[in-house]
């Protein structure tokens, strides 16, 4: 419990267990091939921090809104999500054979069906919403539904989530390289597109006014990079059988990170200076942003 008497872990507790029975409700009324759902639900029910969603749902009550409104956007974005993390898995991508500890999708099926899995989510996501009915009876703030799906496509896609991983291959391919603006760019494409798009559209579907979309836009910039910091530490520090995976993969594939080209303590501070400028942009929600300021401090400082 934080000194403002906030209880994260009780907070992210209750958000997970109610997204995860609207997750649950928008994988059941799926009617395709058996094999591909249940490489789908293998996948997105493998666990997870579901910190993408419950962003959503906390920006949503920021800005005195329900967090049921942000419920479509948070599980279409929890799907894409999904997605990105099963092709980032497949041998021409990373080639991991482990995910949340457990084998991979293309391990627990097959490449083909991992690849179409992937696919589903990410077209099925948008079914989600563009009729939020499917799922919950909130529906989004009537003035904003284009806006929620033009700004989870464009982190999503080639603009976005897609480009940051072509970025991350061809860094790759050039193993000297110690460029610090070039691996900011990618991972503000790979991973913090769809954060902030988390924040933003958490809050638009609330009926949020563009002043606060911009301020908590800020904060998910910051938060966004500061994840990414925090990943490339664990990846070198953490430990194997907490974090469900391989330490030390990046230095073997001579990946660009942050302790490779800062140095651990540099990363460290760096992480600490983006959690800052993160909580500064919440000055004006007061104590409705404090779900938001614990969940900054939070990602620089999990084992996972």
């Amino acid at each position: 419990m934080s000194e403002t008497g906030f209880n994260l872990s009780e907070y992210l507790k209750d958000r997970r267990d109610l997204f995860n029975q609207y997750l649950k409700a928008g994988l059941e009324e799926i009617s395709a091939e058996p094999e591909l759902v249940r490489a789908m639900q293998y996948s997105i029910t493998a666990g997870g921090k579901r910190l993408r969603p419950v962003l959503c749902m906390a920006a949503a009550e920021c800005v005195f809104g329900s967090m049921e409104k942000a419920i479509a956007p948070a599980v279409a974005i929890e799907m894409i999500h999904t997605y990105s993390l099963i092709h980032d898995d497949l041998p021409a991508m990373d080639n991991d054979d482990l995910r949340r500890g457990k084998p991979t999708c293309h391990k627990k099926f097959s490449e083909a069906t991992a690849v179409l899995a992937g696919d589903a989510l990410l077209t099925h996501a948008f079914s989600i919403l563009s009729n939020p009915g499917l799922i919950c009876e909130e529906s989004l703030h009537p003035e904003n539904p284009i806006r929620i799906i033009s700004r989870i496509s464009l982190a999503a896609g080639p603009e976005g989530m897609v480009s940051g991983q072509v970025m991350d291959m061809n860094a790759l391919k050039n193993t000297d390289s110690k460029d610090l603006d070039y691996l900011k760019s990618m991972h503000a494409m790979k991973t913090g597109a769809m954060i902030m798009a988390s924040v933003e559209t958490g809050a638009l579907a609330a009926g949020g006014d563009d002043q606060s979309v911009r301020r908590l836009s800020s904060y998910a910039e910051n938060i966004g990079m500061a994840f990414q910091v925090a990943d490339d530490i664990l990846n070198v520090k953490g430990d194997p059988a907490v974090m469900g995976k391989a330490a030390g993969s990046d230095a073997a594939a001579d990946k660009m990170t942050f302790p490779s080209i800062l140095g651990l303590e540099a990363s460290r501070k760096y992480a600490f200076d983006l959690v800052s400028k993160a909580i500064d942009s919440l000055a004006s929600f007061g104590g409705r942003a404090d779900a938001l300021r614990e969940i900054a401090t939070y990602i620089i400082e999990r084992d996972r």
